[in-house]
């Protein structure tokens, strides 16, 4: 396909739902808690260019008009006419481009812990370790996580001492790492550094939000510390048909910390026909 090889995984019978996994580094696999949904949907997994067991050309081709045209060929060589789009951070921003440049097959539009502008993890998340106290070599960490500051050997130690910020409970969130198959994932380091110094440095669809059509809903744990509440709002407030949801006791993986809640909540939306998505509603208005 294209100049890639994507390492796909199409489970599950209903309306097609693709997942466009975080990162970059990581593999579908971070999205395994959504197989619930092969019940009512036919699931598609796949790992981006550079990303995972996805194979062929250098990290530099990994560019959005790349990154959402693999998506489009994939759509297209499934057969789908439109499908609906779930996406997990990195993902979500990947979706976003996606949605901006193929609107005509997108039919929902799920954005899972994610936002519109790449400065919420890479400035506002070590800036805010800072004022709850973290100390100063954690916050350094995390800001050269995010801006690709490290090399590939790096990577795993680094990730090692910050990794704990993904979850609302830490420790909890690395045994149900580890328990689920955690060691089975394929990790990209150079998909990130390459992130970081080059596709995000100053990336933004802020300014492209209001062009979105699509039923949206923005979701996301209450304790993201990458993408936190007021990005939730951001993004809600910019896209015309969006529904908003917080998720308590959920970090930025409420998938895994709360997967029940969250199935439930993409069951439901992606059931609402189009046309029950009033601009502005809220999935859980007494979460805001």
């Amino acid at each position: 396909m294209r100049d890639v090889s994507l390492r796909v995984e199409v489970v599950g019978s209903g309306p097609p739902l693709v997942l466009m996994h975080g990162g970059p580094s990581a593999d579908h696999w971070t999205l395994s808690a959504f197989h619930r949904l092969a019940d009512r949907h036919t699931l598609v997994f796949y790992d981006h260019r550079c990303n995972g067991h996805s194979a062929g050309p250098p990290v530099t081709s990994m560019t959005w008009e790349n990154l959402t045209a693999d998506a489009e060929a994939l759509r297209a060589g499934l057969g789908f006419g439109k499908w609906a789009v779930l996406g997990h951070s990195f993902g979500g921003h990947v979706a976003l481009e996606y949605v901006l440049r193929y609107p005509d097959s997108v039919s929902h539009l799920v954005l899972l812990d994610t936002g519109g502008d790449s400065r919420w993890p890479r400035e506002n998340a070590p800036r805010l370790l800072a004022e709850r106290g973290y100390p100063p070599a954690k916050v350094e960490l995390l800001r050269r996580w995010f801006t690709g500051q490290f090399t590939p050997a790096e990577y795993f130690p680094i990730f090692l001492r910050i990794g704990g910020i993904y979850d609302h409970r830490p420790l909890l969130g690395a045994f149900r790492s580890l328990t689920h198959g955690a060691w089975r994932t394929k990790a990209r380091p150079e998909a990130l550094i390459f992130a970081g110094r080059t596709l995000l440095n100053g990336w933004t669809v802020l300014d492209r939000l209001a062009e979105i059509e699509v039923p949206a809903l923005v979701l996301a744990g209450r304790s993201d510390v990458l993408f936190p509440p007021e990005a939730q709002q951001e993004l809600a407030a910019g896209i015309p048909h969006a529904r908003r949801q917080l998720v308590e006791r959920a970090g930025h993986n409420p998938h895994d910390e709360q997967t029940a809640e969250v199935m439930r909540a993409v069951r439901t939306f992606l059931a609402s026909p189009p046309g029950d998505h009033p601009p502005g509603s809220r999935e859980n208005p007494t979460a805001w």
